[in-house]
């Protein structure tokens, strides 16, 4: 998923930026002109360009360089990061960190998220501070830590280079999902002045708060829990990032499309279909694609399968078979195999 070889990769032969790479040295955030350069593309100029030269002294000198947001220009972990937000409902993003022997990145500190450390080379020694006082947790690869929300820590590599990937869960809470929709209703209570005079007599304000606290009061009353939640998963499910990674070479593929092609979900790609009267939505992650109620079968067939052929969806002709699977990979949730 990712090895040194993929980090050299991206560090020393692509055109990265900051703030895509950021740099830790003890305990301290060194500034982006440390380890970036300008440059210009078509005669344009760019900032913020990643130096390998300066970014391998730094490193050198014991820094920590940080890979942020990984999930948006690497696979592998983009891949895990959708599957794992569709797992839990929650976004998350990832991190990787790479150390130098012996070096320590930052002091011990604390996140506002819960996290997983998934260590893919090297060693690090991580000190965890818990109820019980301060302990120690070696990780090599292969292993997993999970650190809920507020969990102080700090991580030393030991006798070789570490690299290691955070998967940081951005948790939903029942707070945020309360305030969104008591705050919408809010937002419809006339915006009108205080009445003159209540300094001196309060009950000028508790007549009118009597009168919205009730008309609020009844509005919560009628919020269907049914349809918040069918909206809160709607909504997540129709805004997550664009995964067509490949989608040059399906549409180059397009016509070669038959019965037998071998079809595959997209890793990470929801499926949800949703009834819309004489038509059905179809929830895709980052957008909603409606299509006829007839052919909902072959969707459900679609979902249910991360592999399929044309041929497989007898509940349509072998035309509409093919159409509806050409859609599916124009639109990015099926690709070709092979």
């Amino acid at each position: 998923m990712l090895s040194l070889a993929h980090v050299d990769h991206l560090l020393t032969e692509t055109a990265i930026r900051a703030p895509a790479v950021r740099v830790a040295r003890n305990g301290s955030v060194l500034p982006e002109s440390a380890f970036t350069r300008g440059g210009s593309l078509a005669g344009k100029p760019l900032t913020g360009l990643v130096d390998p030269v300066k970014l391998m002294g730094l490193h050198d000198e014991g820094a920590t360089i940080v890979l942020q947001g990984l999930q948006r220009y690497w696979t592998p972990v983009g891949d895990l990061v959708a599957e794992l937000e569709l797992e839990l409902g929650h976004p998350c993003q990832a991190n990787a960190y790479l150390t130098p022997p012996g070096a320590q990145g930052f002091a011990v500190h604390s996140d506002s998220h819960d996290v997983f450390v998934l260590q893919t080379h090297g060693t690090k020694l991580w000190e965890i501070h818990g109820d019980g006082g301060p302990g120690e947790l070696l990780l090599e690869p292969g292993v997993v830590a999970y650190l809920p929300t507020g969990t102080p820590h700090a991580a030393r590599a030991q006798e070789e280079v570490s690299l290691h990937l955070t998967i940081g869960i951005n948790q939903l809470t029942w707070r945020s999902l309360l305030t969104r929709e008591v705050g919408r209703l809010l937002a419809q209570v006339p915006d009108e002045h205080l009445p003159a005079g209540y300094l001196d007599d309060p009950s000028r304000l508790a007549d009118g708060l009597t009168d919205r606290l009730a008309s609020l009061t009844d509005a919560v009353r009628r919020l269907d829990p049914a349809v918040l939640a069918t909206d809160q998963a709607t909504g997540f499910l129709s805004s997550r990032p664009p995964r067509v990674a490949g989608a040059l070479l399906d549409r180059a593929a397009l016509g070669t499309i038959d019965a037998d092609t071998r079809l595959r979900r997209r890793r990470g790609h929801p499926c949800e279909l949703l009834d819309d009267g004489d038509s059905v939505r179809v929830l895709l992650g980052d957008r909603v694609l409606r299509v006829p109620a007839r052919v909902r079968p072959a969707l459900e067939h679609v979902a249910a399968h991360a592999e399929l052929t044309p041929g497989a969806l007898t509940m349509l002709d072998a035309g509409s078979a093919l159409v509806l699977c050409r859609r599916l990979v124009r639109e990015g949730l099926l690709e070709v195999v092979g």
